[in-house]
């Protein structure tokens, strides 16, 4: 579910904590009404409910890849040995560059079973790295560095927090902007005015991740592996609910 704003009459004399983007936006959206605006209790005009959408693209500054080291041997020892040390030596590699966050990610190990199911022949064992950068070329470099040793299970782009907010910001600014002007058409085709009785901000989640999965692919030892960021959509939803008045 979105994250939801929601404004009512009296919010601000009761110390409702609200953004500064919000708290603009509001003051954008309320302008002269009419005296009865502040009065309290059952609206004395028509209610009209509607809502709209704005969008903003945010470039996919971030990117995130799994790499993975998998070993079957005799004994399940053996085997998670083999696969720390693969881990290990990727680890040491990535110090080298800092740019790049590093940290543990899913670890299993399964025995693999003879055909009649009934002794296990063997003990595989998976472990998985998970990488994070802002620095495409660097992360590319990394990549082809580890992929002479280790398998890369998936890479994921997606706009920075940061880049995520400054969407979201201007996002919410257009679709109150649109609300305001819905309003006012609605009411001005009637030759009436309006108050806002109810306001709701949804949206601004971080959009989903765009995943490449990686491809079995015959690799140039150490080659970078090619990156393209592309963008994300950052949508914000504004609904609400307006008293015609006279």
């Amino acid at each position: 579910m979105y994250p939801t704003t929601i404004f009512h009459p009296g919010a601000f004399r009761s110390g409702m904590a609200t953004t500064s983007v919000v708290l603009v936006a509001f003051c954008l959206l309320t302008g002269p009404q009419p005296a009865r605006a502040a009065a309290t209790g059952t609206p004395a005009g028509p209610l009209v409910e509607f809502s709209v959408e704005a969008s903003q693209q945010a470039p996919n500054d971030q990117a995130r890849a799994t790499v993975f080291a998998e070993a079957a041997e005799a004994s399940a020892g053996a085997a998670a040995g083999k696969v720390n040390a693969a881990i290990a030596r990727a680890l040491a590699t990535a110090k080298a560059y800092p740019a790049i966050k590093t940290r543990s990610g899913n670890t299993w190990t399964q025995p693999n079973y003879s055909k009649g199911g009934k002794t296990i022949d063997s003990w595989r064992t998976r472990s998985e790295l998970v990488l994070e950068s802002g620095d495409m070329t660097a992360l590319a470099d990394l990549l082809g560095k580890l992929q002479s040793t280790l398998g890369v299970a998936q890479i994921s782009m997606q706009p920075a927090p940061e880049t995520q907010k400054q969407a979201e910001a201007k996002a919410t600014t257009e679709a109150l902007l649109a609300f305001k002007e819905k309003a006012r058409n609605l009411t001005a085709t009637l030759g009436r005015q309006y108050r806002i009785v109810h306001l709701a901000i949804g949206g601004g989640a971080r959009p989903p991740a765009y995943p490449l999965m990686a491809r079995a692919m015959a690799m140039t030892a150490e080659a970078p592996m090619p990156l393209e960021a592309g963008e994300s959509t950052v949508s914000v939803n504004v609904s609400g609910q307006i008293e015609v008045t006279d």
